[in-house]
């Protein structure tokens, strides 16, 4: 094969590929509902961001009704997100949500209830390193719930 056939095959090849790669470096958008005030929300947003997700926030004065709308009313924490089509309540880690998109499970989204220390957002300083076991939790689109990710 001469060198110009050879240079034109690469050349479709990685055309080819292209959107591939453009695609893989889309990163995933995260919409977050919080409350002006909360500090370990913005850690968590923090937290998502610097794990390459784009979170957009929306500073709203009560969660309550967004929570509810999402389906994870019984499984309260300061702040609910969405990412496609899944609801994110609470403080659940990056690698969890992650797992989640590449699994692609029938459900509603997950949920890290009540605001574990040690989670992402609820991990700075003024914690003093304390971490309260918990689960990461797989909330169905009935409501139930079963352990996603057990954090000891």
């Amino acid at each position: 094969m001469n060198l110009s056939r050879l240079t034109r095959r690469l050349a479709l090849a990685a055309a080819l590929c292209a959107p591939a790669f453009a695609t893989a470096q889309t990163p995933v958008k995260v919409e977050v509902w919080k409350t002006p005030t909360c500090g370990c929300c913005e850690d968590w947003v923090k937290h998502m961001r610097d794990s390459g997700f784009a979170v957009t926030t929306h500073d709203v004065q009560d969660t309550g009704p967004i929570r509810r709308n999402a389906g994870m009313a019984n499984y309260g924490s300061c702040h609910t997100a969405a990412v496609e089509g899944y609801a994110i309540e609470g403080h659940v880690p990056a690698s969890d949500v992650r797992r989640l998109l590449l699994e692609k499970p029938d459900a509603a989204g997950l949920a890290a209830p009540g605001m574990p220390l040690g989670s992402p957002g609820m991990d700075g300083p003024e914690y003093g390193g304390r971490k309260t076991p918990h689960d990461v939790v797989l909330v169905d689109k009935q409501g139930g719930s079963k352990v996603f990710q057990a954090y000891r």
